[in-house]
Formats: structure tokens, sequence, C-alpha cells
């Protein structure tokens, strides 16, 4: 439900506050904006603002990642489909507030939407067809919403006498579980049958009305409900319920807000929990009370049900999937790394060197390797192996593996062990693993042993960390393995002066080997962060073990020319910066970009 963080002011009426009347108070481009009919929602929730406590929000078509230092954002940005979220601030918290604007926001509209229900379960019939084309539901339901519904401007009727009569329509003919089942809406055809054949009355809606109910059916029966405007917004990275209580985001500008949707009851989270694993195709029970799925966008989901696991209740988190990835270069445009750490990951990669990328939850490890494979040889055959679908790579020959995981105990499960060994028969020129954390890392370690370049993900805030965890239970890689592994990058997301919440790549480290007579493994520090100055410090510059003694062979210099290795990778830094001022940033563009400077012979 919503808990708005102030009082509405009553509707605006024709006289002291019109609606006119606030509007011409707006900026320019939100008077536009508000004056489309879609948007028509919008502007009465500009009238229902204590104006008097909060000033006029300030209104962006889009918004930027220079909004970080706004200490308490109050602005309007349209996230589509009609939609608009305002970034409400909180004074008196570290929290502002994310409210999304939709249109059913003040209309009180419970009675008759029950009762269009009502005559929708004789309009909406069970047809032969279980269709699963969410655009066509939405077409249907549409259709169907038009036929029981009159649009008018005045509605004297009240929602209770909608419903009395409603009740004394003789025609309607009501199904035993009064619900309305659109997984099993039949064809169009089937459906043209059913309008025919049954005759009603239809109820009476003002316009404003009808445009709120046609967005909740559609939202609550076909979208995922309540989070639908979270997940259209593509400035949102996770979406989280720590049970009772607000629901929070973690937004791209405005790092961690609250929202205004909340759970007050436990029956009502989980109700709302429940139907959303049936959405998904992962129905939740006391008996299997986890489950982590993707959503039908591609988004992540973890689901916790019930109080003998979850003591503050049931809990949920969506990390978002992202339509396009970032690419490296707006990495380096958010300061999470520099040109020279592009370059040098762009000659890792091209070299075949095995790579990981560690650090905590949500320090943007998966970005960081979706971005860089773009650095991979563009006739490279890729296979990528995850438990949940996350990763983007361009290339054409990739063969895309997920784990699969049964409820019942069939024998049928497919972990990433078993993927990762079928990888091996595929002769991949490169296996990128969503995330190591059990024995498929002495799977993974012995594919690079055997030529396969690896790169993967792993749960470790330092290299001496990941080292202990790889040669630790539950993964067991022998020590004389490790250093089979080329290149670490140890990510975090970090507090920096000034500019809030970011991700930093904090060091990239080269592992040199295992002493098996000290028993210690030598690895160092190529570039590290400065956290003083928000820089990155070129350490291993004149003294990279990987550079000088694994890529410059390679390029064909000199044992006592070794050093000209780093004017290549400067050269590199620079088609990298030429290539950003150009304006060439999307991920795609990006790649293809790289694939026409190789083919010029621009690179080696």
């Amino acid at each position: 439900m919503d808990a708005l963080p102030f009082n509405p002011l009553p509707a605006p009426v024709n006289g002291k506050r019109s609606r006119e009347d606030v509007r011409s108070r707006l900026p320019s481009e939100l008077q536009e904006f508000v004056g489309r009919e879609e948007n028509s929602h919008i502007l009465d929730y500009i009238c229902r603002l204590p104006l008097e406590q909060v000033e006029i929000p300030e209104f962006h078509l889009k918004i930027s990642r220079a909004m970080k230092s706004i200490r308490h954002p109050n602005l309007i940005y349209p996230i589509g489909k009609g939609l608009a979220v305002h970034i409400y601030p909180d004074k008196e918290d570290i929290r502002n507030y994310y409210i999304p604007i939709e249109p059913c926001l003040f209309q009180d509209i419970d009675s008759t939407l029950e009762a269009v229900e009502k005559l929708l379960i004789d309009v909406i019939h069970d047809g032969d067809v279980d269709t699963k084309d969410l655009e066509e539901k939405k077409r249907l339901l549409e259709r169907a919403l038009e036929k029981v519904c009159i649009i008018e401007e005045h509605v004297n009727e009240s929602v209770e006498q909608k419903s009395k009569d409603l009740e004394r329509n003789k025609t309607v003919k009501r199904k035993k579980n009064g619900r309305l089942r659109l997984g099993l809406i039949g064809n169009l055809k089937e459906a043209g049958k059913v309008f025919k054949m049954n005759k009603w009355e239809n109820i009476r809606v003002t316009p404003e009305e009808f445009q709120a109910i046609k967005y909740l059916m559609i939202r609550d029966k076909i979208g995922m409900g309540m989070l639908e405007p979270l997940l259209l917004d593509s400035n949102i990275e996770d979406i989280s319920c720590s049970g009772l209580g607000r629901v929070f985001v973690e937004h791209k500008v405005f790092s961690s807000l609250k929202t205004a949707i909340e759970f007050q009851e436990t029956e009502e989270l989980n109700s709302f929990i429940i139907q959303m694993s049936e959405k998904v195709g992962k129905p939740i029970t006391y008996r299997d009370p986890i489950v982590d799925t993707a959503l039908p966008d591609g988004s992540r989901i973890n689901i916790v049900f019930g109080e003998d696991v979850s003591r503050r209740g049931s809990n949920f988190t969506i990390r978002k999937f992202m339509g396009t990835p970032i690419s490296i270069l707006e990495l380096i445009d958010f300061g999470t790394i520099d040109y020279i750490i592009a370059a040098y990951m762009w000659m890792m990669l091209r070299a075949g060197m095995n790579c990981f990328i560690s650090g905590e939850t949500a320090s943007g490890k998966t970005t960081m390797m979706n971005a860089i494979t773009t650095f991979l040889p563009p006739e490279s055959k890729i296979v990528s192996i995850e438990d949940t679908p996350e990763l983007q790579v361009p290339h054409k020959n990739w063969t895309r593996e997920v784990t699969r995981t049964t409820r019942e105990d069939s024998g049928s499960d497919v972990s990433m062990f078993d993927l990762l060994k079928a990888a091996l028969r595929q002769r991949p020129n490169e296996i990128i693993i969503g995330e190591i954390r059990g024995v498929e890392g002495s799977i993974a370690f012995q594919a690079m042993q055997t030529g396969h370049p690896v790169m993967s993900t792993f749960h470790a805030a330092s290299v001496e960390k990941l080292i202990q965890r790889l040669t630790g239970d539950p993964i067991n890689v022998p020590k004389n393995y490790v250093d089979n592994l080329n290149v670490v990058i140890i990510q975090s997301a970090v507090n920096i002066p000034g500019k809030g919440m970011g991700r930093r790549v904090l060091s990239i480290n080269e592992i040199v080997g295992y002493d098996s007579f000290n028993q210690a493994f030598n690895f160092m520090d190529i570039f590290k962060w400065d956290p003083a100055t928000d820089t990155f410090k070129f350490t291993g510059r004149n003294n990279s073990y990987l550079l000088e003694q694994k890529i410059a062979p390679r390029l064909g210099i000199p044992e006592n020319q070794v050093r000209k290795i780093y004017s290549e990778l400067e050269r590199k830094a620079k088609i990298l910066q030429k290539i950003h001022q150009a304006k060439i940033t999307n991920f795609y563009d990006l790649f293809n970009t790289l694939i026409q400077i190789e083919e010029a012979g621009l690179i080696s």
C-alpha cells in the first residue's frame, strides 16, 4: 500500500485552488508535460502537495549522475508509460523518499474496481488457448474493460450504488471462485464469442477512474503489482523489502531511497510474495521457503518466505536487469577506473590472461565483468555459466549456460560443476563463470591449467582473502594451481568525499607465483586507488610481471626492450580516450568500434 510522507491536500476544485491555478505556477516544461492527457494524474499529484511545506518540484526529462551532490533533492522525472517519480526530500533522515506517481494514487475506486472485476469474470472467458504473451493479455484486458465501462465526464452514482446495481444484474453469471484469471485468457476469437453471448449493465466511470482502473488491472494482473513502477525505472539498481515496513531502492543517482510502498500487515506481505512467486513460475511454500530466479524482464529476484526463517517477516531483493550493459567508457565516466586501467585490461584479455573480479556484494563485480567482455577477441567462442542469467556478452559466438534446480528429489539438477565440465568439451576461447563459490572452482583452475582462459567474479575483499578461500573448503584449489590465475581486480562501494557513494577499483593485482618452500604466494599491486584524491596510481609502471614477461614477448618485443610495452599501453589508453571524445560510449557501439580499429590495423 502507499504511505506518502505528507498529508495530501483535498482534490482541487474550481474556485480557490483549481488545476489551472496550480499549473500556471509550474515551470514551462512541466506545464507542457502535465498538460498531456496521459499525464493529467501527475498534475493532480502536484495539486495535492502541501506547497507551503515543500516547494514546487523541479522537473527533469532526464536525470544525470551530476545530481548526486544534491543533498535534499525535490524533483520529478518521467519513467515511461505515462508514469513519473517524485524524489521527495527528508531533511531528518539520510534517505529521501521515492514516490511513484501513478494514475490510481488518489482515486477512491476500490468498490468500483471490485464491481468491474466481477463483470470481467464473464467477459474474459477461459478459452482453449493459455496465452503466455503479455502483450496479448494486455490487449484482451483493455478490450474487455472498454466493454464493461461507460466513460462519462460526471458520474453521480456512488461506488456503493454501482456495487448494488451489479448485484441486481440477473444476466451476469458469476463464477464460483470470484477471481479474474488472466493466465487462462482464450484467444481473441473465443473472447469475441463471449462478448456476443452475454448482456450486462455497464459500470459508469469518469475518465480519471477509467484510467486508474485500466492501469491497476494491467499492473496487478499482468505486471508485478505495486513494484511495476520500480521495475520500469531504469535509474533503479536494486529493490529490497526487509520484512514489514517500507520497500527501499538503490538509485543510480540518489543512492539509497525509501519508497512510498509499505507493507503493514504480515498477511498482506505474504500474499504479495506468494503471488509474485507464482508469476515467475516458482511457487513458494513453507516447505520450500527460498526462491532465487529471474523475472520476465531478466531482473534477478531472491525471496525468503515465512517468519520461521525470517524474523522480520518474508522478504525479497530484486537486482535490476540492465537493458544495455554499462560500457568500460561509462565506468571511466563514473570514476570506477581510468583510461590506463582500461587499456591494461584490454591487453590482458586480448592475450588470454585469466582474471577474477573480487569484492563484496553490490560492489559492481558483474557490471565490471560485462564491461570488459568488449576487450575479448571478436572472433572468440565464449561460454558463460551462471546460476541466474545476468551476463551480457557482445560476441556472436556466445553459448549461455544456466544451472537448473528442481524442488523434487528427481536427480535432474544441473549444477555449475556440471556445466563447467561440459564447457570444457565445447572448445571455448573464453569461459566466463558468473561466480565461483564451490567445487566448480577446482575445475575452473584445471581449465586454466589446460590453456582455457577463465574469467569470473568472487566474494573476497582482498587478494589474501581470495587465496585463503580458493585453497580452503569447499573450493580446495591446490596451492600450486593458484598461479594460473593472472589478474585479480579488487572492487568496492566506497564513500567518496564530496561525491557520496560510488564504486571504485581499489587495486589490480598480478599473481606472480607460489613459493612452495616458504608456502607463500607472490603477487604485486599494479594499480591502486588513492582515496584522498580519488585518482588511480600506476604503481606497477616499469615493474609489471605480466606486461613484461607475458605480453611483451607475444607482441614480438625483444627481451632487452621490454619497457616498450608501457608505450603500447599508453597508446591503447589514448585510443580509448579518442573513442570516448567521439562520444561512442554505448556498450555495443564500443565493441563494434574496437573491431573496426583492429581491422584497420591500428591495434595489435
